[in-house]
């Protein structure tokens, strides 16, 4: 059943329309690659671009230098990408992560709890918290050019 799960979520993310939400970003505290205990709360007073991710996910490894690029590009602006994986064995999310090369935060959600608070039903889910903890975007899924919504999206929340 899981894997008819995963599958439907790989076919149907492509085809996912980016969608709008609004309220209070749920908190969370996750482990980070480099083992450090991230919170969301923590950074507040920053715009936050949250990418829930999987190795197995073709959309999440072709979205990933993308996510990179703005992170680099918006980062002394005040604006943060964390990554979440979402898979309970860490170990190809490590190799996709060495292969790629990002410097932004990847944190490792194995018991799903984030994703949960968030509703993750597709992979890739990103969505951006404003300066003041609030959920002001959310996307699922992922093609070519959604980069450029988030970038507009990017730039609205860092000059509020």
């Amino acid at each position: 059943m899981k894997s008819l799960v995963l599958s439907l979520l790989l076919i149907c993310a492509p085809f996912a329309a980016a969608v709008t939400d609004t309220g209070s970003a749920a908190n969370f505290t996750l482990k980070s690659l480099t083992g450090e205990n991230i919170r969301l709360s923590e950074h507040r007073g920053e715009v936050v671009l949250i990418n829930f991710w999987a190795s197995w996910c073709g959309p999440c490894r072709q979205e990933m230098p993308e996510l990179e690029a703005l992170h680099q590009r918006y980062r002394d602006l005040g604006f943060l990408v964390l990554g979440i994986n979402v898979e309970q064995d860490r170990s190809s999310a490590e190799r996709v992560l060495r292969d790629l090369g990002v410097s932004f935060p990847v944190l490792f959600d194995d018991d799903n709890k984030v994703s949960e608070l968030y509703d993750v039903d597709a992979m890739p889910v990103t969505v951006l918290v404003d300066r003041n903890g609030e959920l002001r975007f959310a996307h699922k899924g992922y093609k070519p050019g959604y980069e450029a919504m988030y970038e507009q999206q990017i730039r609205e929340l860092v000059k509020e």
